[in-house]
């Protein structure tokens, strides 16, 4: 798809945690005639759905394949262990994984952080998604390790969590079809990266003709040039005469310089 051949409408998937309100408020500000239509997607998944065509634009998790989408880092969440609460890390602010060297560290199969040695005692099996390792921890059967945004989005009543210190990190970026930088993609960029509207790296609204800055060219007043405002639009003081520096006008009689003596 070239940037002539938009959609009528703007898909954009993301990953569960990945709250993107705030950039579809901005883009339904700017783009009233282009709707933007949301689809979560596992995090597995995403990398498939955009190189399907089945959305213009993704917030993924990464790592992405770079040779066949593009990808912009967004932000990296911090990890947290989401425990009971009547867990014994409630005692402290901060946890490190030898803290949780005697407990069973759930390890669901849909884990985005990509451990390389998980931290704890493995469970008997791993839970099928991250949803059903929280209800494990619920049950007293282990605790969890995830980025803070899944914590927030499973939260419960009976759990809490905790910020893990030298664990893996998951990072957030905006991804799309390394062949499919529509003029539509360019705007979302433009938008998570806080570009204003007028931000010469996005596509500008049409200016004024003749007018390359923008606003409304004000018609020169009589006695006026286009190049700005001739000698007699300057502020004057008494008599009609020019103000000096202090913005007095001249002495009366029209002299200037000093008095002359008395012989």
């Amino acid at each position: 798809m070239t940037g002539s051949e938009e959609s009528p409408s703007f898909r954009l998937a993301y990953v569960p945690g990945v709250m993107p309100d705030k950039w579809v408020r901005v883009w339904n500000e700017r783009h009233p005639d282009v709707p933007l239509a949301l689809t979560q997607v596992p995090a597995g998944a995403a990398a498939g759905r955009l190189l399907d065509g089945d959305a213009d634009a993704g917030l993924v998790r990464l790592p992405v394949d770079r040779t066949v989408l593009s990808a912009i880092p967004l932000y990296t969440e911090q990890t947290v262990v989401v425990v009971p609460k009547d867990h014994l890390v409630t005692a402290v602010d901060e946890v490190s994984v030898e803290d949780l060297s005697d407990d069973i560290v759930l390890h669901p199969l849909d884990d985005v952080l990509g451990w390389e040695n998980l931290p704890g005692r493995p469970a008997f099996e791993r839970p099928a998604t991250t949803a059903d390792a929280v209800d494990l921890v619920a049950a007293g059967i282990g605790v969890l390790i995830v980025p803070l945004s899944l914590a927030r989005l499973h939260h419960r009543k009976d759990l809490t969590h905790r910020p893990l210190k030298d664990a893996p990190e998951s990072s957030v970026a905006l991804a799309w079809p390394a062949d499919a930088t529509t003029d539509q993609v360019e705007d979302f960029i433009g938008i998570v990266r806080g570009r204003t509207v007028n931000s010469t790296r996005g596509r500008r609204p049409a200016l004024p003709e003749g007018n390359p800055k923008g606003g409304v060219r004000r018609k020169p007043a009589p006695g006026e040039s286009a190049a700005g405002r001739s000698a007699s639009a300057k502020p004057t003081g008494k008599g009609g005469q020019s103000a000096g520096r202090s913005g007095r006008g001249a002495p009366k009689g029209g002299r200037r310089g000093k008095p002359r003596r008395r012989s």
